[in-house]
């Protein structure tokens, strides 16, 4: 069975979700479709393709993804399909697959953009405001039900990039950000795996600075501090993230997205 997951801002409050559900469905009866999250900040673009990017490689191949947060509806932006290595992307030309398009490059993955510009493949009436339920919802159903990519609209190549933070080398360690806090407080950076290499062999090594606070090594597990303790560790998608034992450490540090921190490695 094909595999559509939607993710939104929103909210599940006003039904909008459900109606592109159904518009799916009567397309596409035999979808599976998965509630990736409908919890996006509104108009946030940037935690969209955070959240979208780390979550999409964790779904079975020719999965096709509609992401509606789009501040831009019915304007000149463009509606755009895409395939990113063996996913699907359905959704505004807005910079929502940013950061899954960084993961494509550094694995030399395939990637097709489309201009979506064949209304033969969208619902007869179209919203200005609601591109979500008329046009992004039944491509994505007709895409699972195996229509190519190039029927649905022109091949282009330049699709909508954020310029997102990257970590910057220092002489002892690495200067990066905050870019996405979650649902339980803790701020993931933008320092991951393949920065901090070999010295995440000696975890004691490594101190980070972030606002007024101190961290004096490295954990694997939350369990390995006290309740209450600021700890850092590596999280599930390869970030390196600040956390509060069974607490918040946005409660504890009151930082925002894009707060710097510097991590320090101690040298032998």
């Amino acid at each position: 069975m094909p595999v559509i997951s939607l993710m939104t801002d929103f909210g599940i409050r006003d039904g909008n979700v459900g109606v592109m559900k159904g518009v799916i469905w009567g397309i596409c009866p035999g979808a599976q479709i998965s509630d990736l999250s409908h919890m996006i900040g509104a108009q946030n673009v940037r935690e969209a393709s955070f959240t979208f990017g780390r979550s999409a490689p964790y779904f079975p191949a020719n999965s096709v993804h509609v992401v509606v947060v789009d501040p831009g509806v019915g304007t000149a932006r463009r509606p755009m399909a895409a395939r990113i290595g063996n996913q699907f992307y359905v959704g505004p030309d807005n910079g929502t697959i940013s950061m899954l398009l960084e993961t494509a490059e550094r694995e030399g993955w395939t990637c097709e953009f489309v201009h979506l510009t064949k209304p033969e493949y969208w619902r007869e009436q179209v919203s200005y405001v609601f591109h979500g339920r008329d046009i992004f919802s039944p491509v994505a159903a007709h895409i699972a039900s195996g229509v190519p990519l190039d029927a649905l609209g022109e091949v282009f190549d330049d699709p909508i990039r954020l310029e997102l933070p990257r970590p910057v080398k220092t002489a002892h360690g690495w200067r990066g950000e905050i870019v996405h806090i979650d649902h339980f407080g803790n701020l993931a950076t933008n320092i991951r795996l393949e920065n901090m290499g070999a010295a995440l062999k000696s975890l004691q090594k490594i101190h980070l600075t972030i606002t007024k606070f101190e961290i004096h090594g490295m954990v694997n597990t939350f369990g390995e501090r006290p309740v209450g303790d600021l700890v850092a560790l590596m999280g599930s998608t390869g970030n390196l993230i600040i956390s509060v034992v069974n607490g918040s450490a946005l409660a504890m540090t009151g930082v925002t997205v894009g707060t710097p921190l510097d991590l320090f490695m101690d040298e032998d």
